[in-house]
Order: C-alpha cells, then structure tokens, then sequence
C-alpha cells in the first residue's frame, strides 16, 4: 500500500484532460498522489482514457468547454491548461472554435489562476514556428506563419495564446510555465486523428494503402508520450529560470518515407504506399532545439523510436483503440 504525504497532496485541474496527452499527464499526477479534476468538452478527448484512474479515488471528471466560464470548483493548487484539438482534421473541423478555446479559453484559465493563486502550466506548440526557414528551431526563432491559411486557425491562436499568457502572467503575477510541444506519439492517440503516425499504424494494420503526403522528404522529429511528460513535470517544478517558452520535443530527424516504411515492417504489413499531393502551408522540415531543456532541467528524450512505436502499435493492435470517437461515444451512451 503506497502512503502519501498529506501535506504535499495538491489539487490539479487538466483542461483537456481526457485527450491524448491529458490523460497520461493525470496518471502521472495521481500516481504521484495528487487529486486530479479533468476537465474536457469529450471533442477530442474520450473518457475511457480516464477509465483505469477512476478507482483511485483522486479523479474528478468535469464535461465543460472551455470557452464558457468554469463551473463551481474547488481551489486548485495548480493549472495544466491542455485544452484545444491538436491535429489539423480537428482544428480545421470549426476553425472558430479553435480560436475560441486559444483565446477565450485561456483568458479563463488566466482568471482562475490568479484567483486562485495557481501555479500555470500552458501547451504551446512547434507550430508557431510555420513552415520554418530556420533549423532546428530554438525558441527565440519568430517563425514563419500563413495568417489567412487553412492552418491559421491553430497556428495563430497559439501565438495569440503565448502573448496573451505572457502579458496576464507579468500585469497580474500568475507564475507561468510554457511548453512547444513537437510531434508527440503513443498509446491513446485517437485512430482517426490524422496525424502520421496513428495513420501508418492503422492502415498497416488493417492492410490498407499507407498515404503519403507529398513525396515523402519532409522531416519530423518524434517524441514518445512519456517523455513528454516527464518534460511537462520538470518544466513545472522548475524556478523562474524556465520562464518564457521551453521546446520539448525528440530532435532524432527522420523522413516521413522512412517513417512509412518502418511501420510498414515493424507490422509485418502488406499495404502499399501511396501519395497524395501535399496540403497547403505544410511544414517541410520540423525539428527542435532543446538545448534551453537540457541545460536548465537536464531533461532529453530517453525513449527511442523503435521502443515507443513498439508500444504505439502494440496499442492499435487492440481492435477497440480503432474505433473511430463518434462511435466509441455511441457504445458508452
């Protein structure tokens, strides 16, 4: 039986809490002892994520967007604001909204931090950077974004967002953490999300044509799950030397052609790949400089590629991690 200390027990809120990467930033921080509120609008998120930390006790589950004023909650002792769709069939589905929840949503989760006196956390992304005429990117490169693009919704609100955070945090004294996140992957990533890696994986397991877009050289650099995590939690516990926005990402560069044909062998797949022409305002190259993470947190990425696509596909293999949301939501009613 494992005893936690009372007095060093917090009271979290995850905004996105029940998506990809919200769910495994709350096992981390109940398993640490901490009583978690996740609170989602279920838009990309699933419950079922959620489903193995219920029985701890430390969950408290809240079904709320984020762009509406926060319900009646108790006093958190620390924010991680996750909230917003990540990949671009999402945050294209109602652009508005994603600029909503970059703007109006974090004007709440402003709010309530210094309300409450607590400790801010915000994800931020590698896509403030645009399609970057600068590698690797580092932070202090101002990047290279498309405002009227169908990507804009997303890349600009975060840019809004980061000012919005910075400029709140310094006029009011809420204690900010930042974060970049670049190409994350793992268990839990929704099936139909469009991003590369669930898509490989998917299709190779179900022996369908592998898509490509565009000829294949653009580059990523793939950061498994809970490296990140452990990133977000350093960032966190760090002092006012992490202020200001910190990457983390893998900067191991690999084209998505190589990306392709691993899968492709790593499943023992048949698919072929095929292509399709590449979308407006997609990166070319994408690759980060963590030198600020590793010189002020120690942290790098620890986890290699094979090992968490191992995991990943290990995950898709289960034929209910298929399952499209709409369906799953369907099946929980």
């Amino acid at each position: 039986m494992i005893i936690f200390d009372k007095k060093k027990t917090k009271t979290i809120l995850v905004t996105g809490g029940a998506g990809f990467l919200g769910s495994h930033l709350a096992e981390r921080l109940i398993d640490a002892g901490h009583h978690v509120f996740c609170l989602d609008n279920l838009h990309t998120g699933r419950e079922s994520n959620l489903d193995g930390l219920v029985e701890s006790n430390r969950l408290t589950f809240v079904d709320h967007d984020l762009v509406d004023p926060l319900p009646s909650l108790p006093r958190f002792d620390e924010i991680y604001n996750l909230a917003c769709p990540a990949s671009p069939v999402h945050y294209q589905h109602d652009p508005v909204a994603t600029l909503q929840v970059c703007s109006i949503g974090v004007q709440h989760v402003l709010e309530r931090s210094k309300e409450d006196g607590a400790a801010l956390f915000h994800t931020s992304t590698s896509e403030i950077y645009g399609d970057p005429e600068v590698h690797p990117q580092q932070e202090g490169y101002f990047g290279n974004v498309n405002p009227v693009g169908p990507r804009s919704c997303y890349d600009e609100g975060k840019r809004f967002a980061e000012t919005l955070l910075t400029d709140f945090s310094k006029q009011h004294n809420v204690r900010l953490r930042m974060v970049r996140i670049f190409n994350t992957y793992g268990p839990r990533m929704l099936a139909d999300d469009g991003r590369v890696v669930s898509n490989f994986i998917v299709q190779a397991l179900e022996g369908r044509p592998i898509t490509i877009y565009g000829d294949g050289s653009q580059t990523r650099s793939f950061c498994y799950v809970d490296d990140l995590i452990d990133g977000f939690l350093k960032v966190m516990a760090a002092g006012d030397e992490a202020e200001g926005p910190i990457n983390l990402g893998n900067p191991n560069e690999i084209t998505v052609g190589e990306l392709a044909e691993r899968i492709v062998a790593m499943t023992g797949s048949k698919s072929e790949i095929v292509r399709h022409p590449l979308p407006v305002d997609d990166p070319k190259r994408r690759r980060p400089d963590i030198s600020r993470a590793t010189e002020l947190l120690g942290w790098v990425p620890k986890v290699p590629l094979a090992e968490g696509l191992a995991h990943t596909i290990e995950h898709f293999a289960t034929p209910n991690a298929r399952v499209p949301k709409e369906k799953e939501l369907l099946s929980r009613v």
